[in-house]
């Protein structure tokens, strides 16, 4: 028994950074420190790169990704620093028994605190989850008075786990938008060089009056019947998002309104490429983290309750909003079509639209991307959320709750 409870204290004592071997805290540090710097190199030759390839928004953007990790990375930092003081704030075991993620079994308060006692007699939070500082003398702190921590080690560790995966997965998906972003918009450089061809061989066409519906762009956004229903117009700008949301038409349309409003002087001004750098420049104003969308973190974990089903239906916001976007820019398009169709009859010369501002939100079309930057960090953080669930806890998590749920949250992330 003696020879027992000294290999359990010497157990114990060699958890201590004191009593590990040198070997083990340098090869651990070393690996670390190797993983952290070839990210750190990686991140900085990528800047180079596009700082000599005169990318000025895209490195722009890498430098809130930068700004996003150096956050994560100070909250993950302070919730390790704090870990002791986080134990030695005590509650009433009562507190505890509202407003979980998930449902308790134990139903009586002593029954609760001696379930804590075991907990931590069996070394969960107290030798198992040692991370800077001993855990066990501050839990004991408050179970010695009849209460709780405020936050136990293993919920502290946990929240490290999800800082990370959270991390990974929104810079995984900005990476990703900003991919499918230019695949989108490269596919329209056929009909770019296809109008700077036909304006070299061509030069510029005699003009000539059109009626405005022989013009493609009239014919698929004006429609004759319900064209004064402004139901009618949403539904079918609803629709269109679906099936071929720029067309030809549209692009060759919109090139030449941009022109005529901006550099009428210039026709053979490269629209594409001018697309390719508004990209650049939107894709630096929706990564990163902002207030707001910390505000959006917190009311999630407090709204996360057992039974509220919280993280089913939150998954929809980014899905709704999504929808919502597509459709208003749709329907902008259709409000330029319809300007010029229910004012003019024909043309003389080639059709030539007014962009304006008036047809956003508010007559902001900055609000687009603030939705945007939301849409992406809320799908990022309900994936990061299911990742951190299955690795930490399982699939079978009472925090996940029915397959139902589970299945529909993945098709809509």
């Amino acid at each position: 028994m003696a020879e027992g409870g000294g290999a359990g204290e010497a157990a114990s004592g060699d958890m201590k950074l004191e009593f590990t071997p040198t070997w083990i805290v340098s090869s651990v540090c070393f690996i670390i420190i190797l993983v952290s710097l070839f990210v750190e190199r990686l991140i900085h030759h990528l800047g180079k790169v596009l700082k000599r390839k005169n990318q000025k928004p895209l490195f722009d953007a890498l430098q809130k990704v930068k700004e996003e990790l150096m956050l994560l990375g100070f909250i993950s930092l302070l919730l390790t620093v704090l870990q002791g003081s986080i134990q030695k704030i005590c509650i009433p075991q009562g507190w505890t028994r509202h407003m979980l993620p998930c449902k308790r079994e134990d139903s009586t308060d002593n029954h609760g605190t001696s379930h804590f006692q075991a907990v931590f007699s069996a070394g969960i939070y107290g030798s198992h989850r040692r991370l800077l500082s001993g855990g066990g003398s501050e839990a004991s702190h408050c179970l010695n008075r009849g209460k709780v921590p405020l936050l136990s080690l293993e919920a502290i560790h946990q929240l490290h786990i999800f800082i990370f995966v959270l991390a990974v997965t929104h810079v995984a998906f900005s990476a990703l938008t900003m991919l499918l972003g230019g695949a989108k918009i490269r596919q329209w450089k056929q009909w770019e060089e296809s109008i700077q061809k036909e304006i070299k061989e061509n030069g510029v066409a005699p003009k000539r009056v059109v009626h405005v519906n022989q013009f493609q762009f009239i014919r698929d956004r004006f429609k004759g019947i319900g064209a004064n229903s402004v139901i009618m117009r949403w539904l079918h700008s609803f629709v269109k998002q679906f099936y071929g949301s720029v067309t030809k038409s549209d692009y060759t349309t919109m090139r030449l309104g941009f022109i005529m409003t901006h550099c009428k002087a210039n026709p053979k001004f490269d629209f594409h490429k001018y697309m390719i750098r508004a990209l650049e420049a939107d894709f630096k104003k929706v990564v990163g983290i902002s207030w707001y969308l910390l505000v959006f973190v917190f009311i999630f974990l407090l709204l996360n309750v057992n039974g509220w089903y919280t993280h089913f239906w939150i998954s929809f916001i980014p899905l709704i909003l999504l929808l919502a976007i597509g459709t208003k820019l749709e329907h902008v398009i259709t409000q330029l079509a319809h300007g010029v169709a229910e004012k003019h009859s024909a043309i003389l010369g080639d059709l030539v639209i007014n962009p304006s501002d008036d047809h956003f939100w508010f007559h902001q079309p900055g609000i687009v991307l603030y939705l945007i930057h939301f849409i992406l960090f809320q799908n990022a953080f309900e994936m990061a959320f299911l990742f951190w669930i299955f690795a930490t806890h399982g699939f079978n998590s009472c925090i996940m709750d029915a397959v139902s749920f589970i299945v529909p949250r993945l098709v809509i992330g």
